[in-house]
């Protein structure tokens, strides 16, 4: 007896791995194995000898399994030490850089301008894609005869057979958005219309859809001096350094007076960089809003006065980054979509940057 304990005691503390193990305890246990054959022949011993011999096999048997457990139980664990040890991850490291999706430049730069324009106290106002006639060109004090109402320039919407009235259109600028704004809410006033616009035309620097923001600001004694200002500290925010601006005398049918507004850029090498040097590069109009404009929205020119102006978003956001062709803003082409686009949740602020 004591020959079978020394032997399955010393074979279960030499067992390498979970097999070798199991060998043993069929060896010693099992059904065939020796301890489990010394209990069978109790029963050809005398009960007094059954009496002696039974408790030290049970207890031998007891003691194997015992060990047989514990041994099991550290192979075990060094098992999962080891492979801890094989795939240890060190949890207070940095997280390794997943990109989520991208947002495009133009949702972007919609983003920062309604930022900046939010911090100097404008409210973004939205209006419908299909405008009709009266809201798009007439109520801006665009004559009949203007050539943006031609066929080739703007996309009319044919109206039922035998209705007569002017047909819709896709609108062609966002001051539509303007002329709602002022007859639901009157004046004082401060906007921003961001939104698409539909025009006949496409080449590298224009596309039959792209994107504008308009602001309006009306108010009692509002100047061409406060457009200016606003437009510099726009344009400052926007391109993170000082940007100054220059108003040439233009003409538009909405605005009296006007101006095409340049901002200051050098160029190098075929490359734009705004905020420095002594060249200039025209962004958008802008002007006084016309007295007819005003009442087309339900406001007294008499009592109040503003001033407004457009620009493209795209437009911007292809000087500002670095994009060559408007074009490639429509591709659906995702290569250059995770060159240009910008995290999912970097949201532009004027605290953390635009």
């Amino acid at each position: 007896m004591t020959d079978l304990r020394e032997k399955y005691l010393t074979a279960i503390s030499q067992a390498a791995d979970a097999d070798a193990l199991e060998e043993v305890r069929l060896a010693a246990v099992g059904k065939k194995g020796e301890v489990a054959l010394a209990m069978r022949g109790l029963g050809k011993m005398t009960p007094e000898e059954r009496q002696v011999e039974g408790p030290r096999l049970n207890a031998l048997k007891d003691e194997i399994n015992s060990a047989l457990a514990a041994k099991k139980a550290a192979l075990e664990d060094a098992a999962l030490d080891a492979r801890l040890a094989e795939e240890w991850l060190d949890v207070t490291l940095p997280a390794r850089p997943r990109r989520v999706g991208s947002i495009h430049p133009v949702s972007r730069v919609w983003e920062e301008a309604t930022a900046i324009f939010a911090d100097m106290g404008f409210a973004v106002a939205e209006g419908p894609q299909i405008e009709s006639d009266w809201y798009n060109f007439d109520a801006l004090n665009m004559p009949s005869h203007h050539s943006a109402r031609e066929e080739m320039d703007t996309f009319y919407m044919k109206r039922a057979d035998g209705d007569d009235r002017p047909p819709h259109v896709l609108r062609t600028h966002t001051s539509p958005v303007q002329i709602r704004t002022m007859q639901a809410q009157g004046a004082p006033l401060r906007i921003i219309a961001p939104g698409r616009v539909y025009r006949a035309d496409f080449d590298q620097t224009h596309t039959p859809m792209f994107h504008q923001v308009e602001g309006l600001a009306l108010d009692r004694d509002l100047s061409m001096a406060n457009l200016k200002w606003v437009l510099e500290e726009f344009f400052s925010a926007f391109f993170g350094r000082p940007v100054k601006t220059r108003f040439r005398a233009s003409h538009f049918p909405f605005t009296e007076p006007s101006a095409e507004v340049d901002i200051q850029c050098s160029w190098e090498g075929g490359t734009v960089k705004v905020g420095e040097g002594d060249g200039w590069l025209e962004v958008l109009g802008s002007g006084m809003v016309h007295p007819n404009v005003l009442k087309a929205g339900g406001i007294d020119p008499d009592q109040w006065q503003g001033f407004a102006f457009g620009m493209g978003i795209d437009r911007i956001a292809m000087l500002k980054y670095g994009i060559p062709d408007l074009r490639a803003f429509f591709d659906s082409d995702l290569r250059w979509l995770r060159h240009y686009g910008f995290a999912s949740l970097d949201v532009p602020t004027l605290r953390g940057g635009v």
